[in-house]
C-alpha cells in the first residue's frame, strides 16, 4: 500500500472520530434538556388550564359577551405564526413548517388574497428573507428557553394586526409535543377564537357570582392574557420538540459515522494486505529469478 494513501485514510478516520465525539456529546445534551423542557411544560399548564377556567365561569354565570376575539372567522388576510428554532442541526424540524408556510403564501398569492406573517427564530427569518417574502413582525433568541416576557410580545404583534384589521385570521404553525418520541407538525387556530372553546363543558345551570366592573369590560383583556398564555405554551411544546429532533438527528449522525469509520478501516486494512501480497510476490518472484540465475550458471 502507499504511504500517501494510507495516510489519507488515517487522516479521514481521525476526522470522522473527531466529528462523532461531538454528535454523540450533543445528543446527550439534548437528551438532558428534553427533561427540563418538558418539566417547563408541565409548570405551564396549570396556568394556562385556570385561565381557561375563569373564561368559563365568565360565560357560566352571565354567558359570554360579545367580542372580536370571539367572532366567526371572515374573508380576509390570512394571518401565520410561524415557530422555528435559532439553531440548526435539528432535522425536518425547521423545514417541514417553513415548506408548509411558503407553500401556503404562495396559494395565497394565487388567489389574489393578502396575508400577515410573524416569525419565531432565525431559521424561520433567515428562510423568509431569503425567499423575499414580507414578514410583518420577528422574534429570534426565543426557542432556547422560552419565557412569558418573548410570548407577549409575540402575541402583543399578533393582537395589533388582529385589531387593525391587517389579518382577520391567524394561524400558528408549530411542532406540538406529545413525548420524547412523539411530536407533530400542526396548524393551530389561534385568532378569532372559537366560543365553544370555553361553553361546550357547561352544564347549562348558571352560577351565581358577580362580576365587576363587568363581564363586557374584562372580556377582552381576559382573552388577551388567554392569547399570550397559549402562545407561551406553543413556544415551550416547540423547544422541547426542536431538543428531540436534535437527538434524534446527532443519534444519526454519530451511527453515520461509525459506519464511515468501519468502511474507511475496511478499505485501508484491505489495501495493506494487498500491498502485503504483492511485497510477497515480488520477493518470491525474486528469488525464483536468483535460484534460475543460479541454476544458469551450474550448467554452465
Amino acid at each position: 500500500m502507499a504511504g500517501g494513501q494510507e495516510r489519507i485514510l488515517k487522516r479521514r478516520i481521525k476526522s470522522v472520530q473527531a466529528t462523532k465525539k461531538i454528535t454523540k456529546a450533543m445528543e446527550l445534551i439534548a437528551a438532558s434538556r428534553i427533561v427540563k423542557a418538558m418539566g417547563r411544560i408541565n409548570d405551564a399548564r396549570p396556568y394556562l388550564g385556570a385561565m381557561t377556567k375563569v373564561v368559563e365561569d365568565l360565560a357560566a354565570s352571565a354567558g359570554l359577551p360579545k367580542s372580536t376575539y370571539l367572532a366567526e372567522p371572515f374573508a380576509g388576510a390570512r394571518g401565520y405564526l410561524v415557530i422555528g428554532s435559532d439553531r440548526g442541526l435539528c432535522g425536518s424540524f425547521n423545514s417541514a413548517a417553513l415548506r408548509l408556510v411558503e407553500t401556503s403564501i404562495k396559494e395565497l398569492a394565487r388567489q389574489g388574497s393578502s396575508f400577515a406573517l410573524v416569525t419565531v427564530g432565525k431559521k424561520a427569518l433567515g428562510f423568509f428573507r431569503y425567499r423575499q417574502i414580507s414578514i410583518a413582525h420577528s422574534v429570534v433568541g426565543v426557542t432556547e428557553r422560552p419565557t412569558y416576557a418573548h410570548a407577549q410580545e409575540i402575541a402583543d404583534a399578533v393582537l395589533s394586526m388582529f385589531d387593525s384589521g391587517a389579518a382577520t385570521t391567524f394561524d400558528v404553525v408549530t411542532t406540538r409535543f406529545y413525548s420524547s418520541g412523539l411530536q407533530k407538525l400542526e396548524v393551530i387556530p389561534l385568532l378569532p377564537i372559537e366560543p365553544e372553546k370555553f361553553t361546550k363543558g357547561l352544564s347549562g345551570q348558571a352560577l351565581d357570582f358577580e362580576v365587576e366592573p363587568s363581564p363586557e369590560e374584562i372580556i377582552d383583556p381576559l382573552l388577551r392574557m388567554y392569547v399570550a398564555e397559549v402562545i407561551f405554551a406553543l413556544l415551550l411544546e416547540a423547544s422541547a420538540s426542536e431538543y428531540a429532533y436534535r437527538q434524534r438527528a446527532m443519534k444519526s449522525a454519530t451511527e453515520n459515522a461509525e459506519e464511515l469509520i468501519k468502511k474507511y478501516t475496511r478499505i485501508m486494512n484491505r489495501a495493506r494486505q494487498d500491498s502485503i501480497t504483492t511485497e510477497i510476490m515480488e520477493i518470491v518472484g525474486g528469488a525464483e529469478a536468483l535460484r534460475g540465475a543460479a541454476n544458469s550458471d551450474e550448467l554452465d
